[in-house]
């Protein structure tokens, strides 16, 4: 019952003339900024850092929270619609979302997008309200061999993303890792395979590689096949689901609002994992998996209900235990300490008005977010209208501009080119893009602790089998290996 009125006073707070203002502020910011490549939220928190000044800080922190799960709904618009995600969490929706639109159906991936992160965020914020002192106990027990079991698990199934031919999957997860390592070794200081140049000291920007990938490929093939139709891309399509559609999504919706709260609060697996990971699930689960990247609703609700449902995960080892759960709740962290508060077990004591205003609202900006999105589908998905000729540009114009805002030096377009050429010709030649960035973005995680796992054991492998959650983990990934080969030896003997 003290809980019931801690929650009561929090919504006290959070519908409060001024706090409704700044949510509305956080989210319509935070959405805005996740459309645009290279501004994601991570960015916008610490743009909104040295405007935080002076404020109250519950104010303050509920509108760097609206930012925060704003920009996680406003990746999606771009992926879905020029194929262009700006956030690695939105990688997985451009597999069916931007298919979606090229049949036609922009609106409905939209409207699905919408409803997903509107019930990963609210179902995320009741479980960090009941259970987030529990939960931050259970990421406690999730050491390096754990993540290296974990990641190993995502690696290996993504295989399973694409009907296409699986050797080129894992192709593209090996070239993933291998530009994964370029840059000075984090443990030894040594440089690695950056070829005497100080522009690779510090390896590839994440958004090099997805612009590239993702948006520059897919401008290349518009160039070069010019006689294909359009009148198909300029259609945005009904915003109305069926209740054929409503049906296929809900499950999806609800599994992976748990699911990406889950995986969100561990400490550095992030919003990124868990909508591979959604998707990986979702696709095993579904009774049409061949409709899975050629234009699915599940394959776009399955990724943005997870990730905002990690976003609201990534709370709890912040305001629980005082550890960040990934870059952008580091920045939160920042944030905090600026104002002279720690995050951590005393939070719920010493700072009770910030804790569950901040929570409380999380409830009321997820409302927002749809009031905000729904109705402006229409004029977002015109972007679908601009002519070719138009569009090639502005979105080869984006690209530039988001990654020389990273790293303000010309080598990094160069690269930006380089890996447009790479995603083209992986394209033509049927080689999967996707599995090559969920490895880019995975993999020094993996690197990482996998050696601190050797360095823990003296060199002993059976640290992985020994600790009981990794051993789950790989059993699990030996019979994701397995259980296929099989099933095409049963049906062979048949």
């Amino acid at each position: 019952m003290d809980t019931f009125q801690q929650l009561l006073h929090g919504f006290q707070i959070a519908t409060s003339w001024e706090s409704l203002l700044y949510v509305w502020i956080g989210v319509s910011v935070g959405t805005l900024i996740g459309m645009l490549p290279g501004l994601g939220p991570i960015t916008a928190i610490s743009v909104m850092i040295p405007v935080s000044y002076g404020m109250n800080p519950t104010l303050a922190l509920i509108m760097m929270a609206g930012v925060y799960y704003g920009a996680m709904y406003g990746g999606s618009t771009t992926s879905i619609l020029i194929n262009t995600p700006g956030e690695s969490s939105s990688v997985v929706t451009t597999l069916d979302g931007y298919q979606l639109a090229k049949q036609g159906k922009a609106g409905k991936a939209l409207a699905v997008a919408a409803i997903g992160s509107f019930a990963g965020g609210t179902i995320s914020v009741v479980l960090l309200m009941l259970f987030a002192p529990y939960l931050a106990e259970i990421a406690l027990s999730f050491g390096p061999p754990e993540y290296f079991s974990l990641v190993f698990l995502g690696l290996i199934t993504v295989s399973s993303l694409f009907d296409g031919s699986k050797i080129k999957a894992m192709i593209s997860v090996v070239a993933g890792f291998m530009v994964a390592t370029v840059g000075i070794d984090a443990q030894t200081g040594t440089p690695r395979f950056t070829f005497d140049s100080v522009f690779l000291l510090e390896g590839f920007d994440f958004l090099i590689i997805a612009l590239g990938l993702f948006a520059l490929a897919e401008v290349s093939s518009l160039i070069i096949h010019r006689n294909e139709a359009l009148h198909d891309r300029k259609a945005i399509g009904s915003l109305l689901l069926s209740k054929k559609e409503i049906k296929e999504i809900t499950g999806p919706t609800l599994r992976q609002s748990f699911f990406g709260f889950v995986i969100g609060v561990l400490p550095g697996a992030g919003a990124s994992i868990s909508s591979f990971l959604a998707y990986i699930t979702e696709k095993r689960l579904s009774k049409n998996p061949a409709a899975f990247g050629k234009g699915s609703l599940v394959g776009v609700a399955a990724p943005e209900t997870s990730n905002n449902a990690a976003s609201g995960g990534a709370f709890v080892p912040l305001l629980s235990l005082g550890i960040p759960g990934s870059g952008t709740t580091a920045v939160l962290l920042g944030a905090f300490l600026v104002m002279g508060i720690q995050p951590g077990p005393l939070l719920f004591q010493d700072h009770p008005d910030i804790f569950w205003g901040v929570i409380a609202s999380m409830y009321v900006g997820n409302i927002f977010l749809l009031i905000l999105n729904l109705p402006l589908i229409p004029y977002i998905s015109r972007l679908m209208y601009i002519p070719r000729a138009m569009l090639i540009p502005l979105i080869i114009t984006f690209c530039f501009i988001g990654v020389y805002v990273i790293g303000s030096n010309v080598f990094d377009l160069y690269m930006l080119v380089l890996f447009g050429m790479i995603g083209y010709f992986m394209y033509l030649y049927s080689f999967p893009a996707a599995p090559f960035i969920l490895s880019f973005i995975l993999g020094e995680m993996m690197e990482q602790s996998f050696r601190q796992s050797m360095t823990a054991s003296n060199g002993s492998l059976m640290i992985f089998i020994d600790r009981p959650i990794s051993l789950s983990l790989l059993i699990l990934t030996v019979i994701i290996l397995v259980f296929p080969m099989a099933k095409k030896l049963l049906l062979k003997r048949r």
